[in-house]
């Protein structure tokens, strides 16, 4: 099967790059500067993806504005080290390359914040490829998959929603894509859960970059 849309949505977390060892190191660094234990850190896995702010506040019972002094915190380990310890998925990069050639457009669709998904792209050296981003605000506003969906369509001009793919790991990426009627590929290599994200009928599913590539090219 092949997808005909011509504008594709990329989520940036778990579908471009393997940003689990940074993620994981952010949350832990604030986590201990508010004195709070983590008794599964395995699990934090669970930050990959959803609005930083909307993760810290669900699983440790936070307050609203507690939450955003977490993020803070975060950004604190991320903005230095956590954002280099990533990896770019096998094969990206060439596919990336190649969409290009042949005149998609490319836009990230990212709850991270436009800053560090901009920071990410030029360390990986993809930057050229990507012609948008449509990412979060730093004050936490636009970090719904929903907005940014809706955003990446207004920033590459409002097409037919048929042009539209949505590209992600998460459930959030293929809810946004439905909200903004607009069709979705599930990439099962990141990190959502099948139980959780199948609720949500991705038209697509690719297992792999290979896979992603057959589908894409």
């Amino acid at each position: 099967m092949t997808s005909k849309a011509s504008i594709l949505l990329f989520d940036l977390d778990g579908t471009l790059t393997d940003p689990k060892e940074g993620i994981i190191n952010s949350v832990q660094y604030a986590l201990k500067q508010k004195g709070i234990l983590e008794n599964h850190p395995e699990e934090l896995f669970s930050f990959i993806g959803p609005p930083l702010h909307y993760s810290f506040k669900n699983r440790y019972h936070l307050s609203t504005e507690v939450a955003f002094e977490m993020v803070d915190l975060y950004r604190e380990y991320y903005s230095e080290k956590g954002i280099y310890e990533n990896t770019i998925y096998p094969g990206i990069f060439d596919l990336l390359k190649t969409l290009k050639s042949q005149k998609k457009i490319l836009s990230l669709a990212t709850a991270k914040p436009t800053h560090y998904a901009k920071q990410v792209i030029e360390y990986f050296k993809i930057d050229p490829f990507i012609d948008f981003i449509a990412g979060a605000n730093i004050d936490g506003s636009r970090t719904d998959k929903k907005e940014i969906i809706a955003y990446a369509k207004e920033i590459t001009g409002n097409k037919s929603n048929a042009e539209y793919l949505m590209i992600g790991d998460r459930e959030y990426d293929i809810m946004g894509a439905h909200f903004n009627q607009v069709e979705a590929c599930w990439v099962t290599y990141g990190y959502g859960e099948k139980s959780i994200v199948m609720k949500e009928k991705p038209k697509y599913i690719c297992h792999t970059v290979a896979e992603l590539s057959d589908l894409l090219l």
